[in-house]
Formats: structure tokens, sequence, C-alpha cells
């Protein structure tokens, strides 16, 4: 597989500047007894192939990258790098996920690591749709 990458800048990449943004609806999603629950109804940057959403604070004890995969299924991911800890991005129009940083170590939708300087996976996290919610357990 020829490996894409997301276009950024220089100084985007050099200050680690994730493409993904949190939800729009801060409200679309909560946590709690290790799991996060997500309202699909109210997250429309989940909508299309190849795009994704941040998930932080609200107590939940790791950032977590979610994404609608070119497969039409949903991904869920603990949001940092293995190489230096930045976040990551869906890059679409591939079946990969990326380090916001120089580096671009980009990893599959298993967390294995395809290209650039990670040499451990990503945790990849189970996902499952219930009654028009994503639920991610962590």
């Amino acid at each position: 597989m020829a490996v894409k990458f997301l276009k950024r800048s220089f100084f985007q990449r050099l200050f680690g500047k994730p493409a993904t943004s949190e939800p729009t609806d801060k409200g679309c999603w909560i946590y709690g007894n290790n799991r996060i629950e997500i309202d699909l109804s109210r997250v429309p940057e989940l909508a299309e192939r190849g795009q994704g959403i941040r998930l932080e604070g609200k107590n939940l004890p790791r950032r977590i990258l979610v994404i609608r995969g070119e497969n039409g299924a949903y991904h869920a991911f603990d949001n940092r790098c293995q190489h230096m800890g930045r976040r990551l991005d869906p890059v679409p129009g591939s079946e990969t996920i990326q380090c916001c940083s120089i580096s671009k170590s980009t990893y599959d939708y298993n967390g294995n690591p395809l290209f650039g300087p990670a040499k451990k996976t990503v945790t990849a996290l189970d996902t499952r749709i219930d009654g028009g919610k994503l639920i991610v357990t962590l």
C-alpha cells in the first residue's frame, strides 16, 4: 500500500497542530463506566468517510480519536503517536491515520505502524453501534 500524507505546512507539523478538531457539538458524547457513548445524529463530522473527531476532557482518562473509515466503519484509537506522543489524524482517501508531527508516522486501522519512525502500535479500541449511538470501549 502506498502511504498518503496529509497536506500541512512545515510549521503546522513542527508545532504538532492536528487537522482533526473536537466535535462542534460538545454535548454529543458522554464518558462513564470505561466507555464513550457518541450520539451520531449530533456529529456531522463523522457523516463522511475519512473524517474524524478528537475527544478530550470530561474526565476522559486519555485522548481519543474517532474516525469514520474509508470502509464506512467507525474506528477509535488512543490519540497518541507512539513516536513523539502527538495527536493523530485520519488520512482521507486511505485506510490510515497519521501523526501531526514532522515525522509523519502512519498507522493502519488496526494500529500497526506502516511508515515513519514509530515502531509500536497505536491502541485500537472496540467500537459498536447501538441504537444510533457509537459505543467506544476503553
